[in-house]
């Protein structure tokens, strides 16, 4: 049996000097770091990054509608119907029908909803405000106009919606 060739190194082309490989893998190992320790507690629950990111999202803007988050998350119906299936068997968000339209369901995370959407942003939190003290940056927010600028033109609406205040829990949440 032949062994296999070794292949031939690339050569560096006038492409690869137009791509800023150095900041592109920080993002990598930023992203890598950013979301372990949420991880490490969402596998005690046997929940995953959606369910993650649908609880940040259900927790940060009470009575977000199902169409809505698919909208954010820019996820399939059939994904997210799963992972909001398990989070409200589970207890950790509840569908209320809309009150202006009976086919709009409503999403609210329930008490221990937002226990678990808090526990799992608090590290995240510590080690943002870690990172911007050992960078010495203390202009939080050319930070946000950065990453801000970093999502599509189209979607950026999306991110100036403004967390809906008061209380995080439907009534039914409440009582659980």
């Amino acid at each position: 049996m032949k062994s296999p060739t070794k292949p031939t190194p690339h050569e560096a082309t006038r492409e690869d000097e137009d791509v800023d490989f150095a900041l592109i893998e920080l993002l990598f190992f930023a992203y890598r770091d950013f979301t372990s320790d949420p991880d490490a507690i969402l596998a005690r629950y046997d929940f995953g990054r959606a369910h993650h990111r649908v609880l940040h999202f259900v927790n940060r803007r009470p009575g977000l509608t199902v169409a809505e988050l698919l909208e954010v998350l820019r996820i399939t119906k059939q994904s997210l119907a799963r992972v909001l299936k398990q989070l409200i068997d589970t207890g950790y968000v509840v569908q209320v029908q809309g009150p202006r339209d009976r086919r709009q369901r409503e999403l609210y995370v329930t008490k221990k909803g937002h226990s678990l959407a808090l526990a799992l942003a608090l590290p995240q939190s510590r080690r943002i405000n870690a990172a911007l003290e050992e960078a010495g940056i203390e202009d939080r927010a050319a930070l946000e106009r950065f990453l801000k600028a970093m999502v599509d033109p189209e979607l950026r609406a999306q991110v100036d919606r403004p967390p809906s205040g008061g209380d995080r829990t439907s009534e039914r949440g409440k009582m659980e």
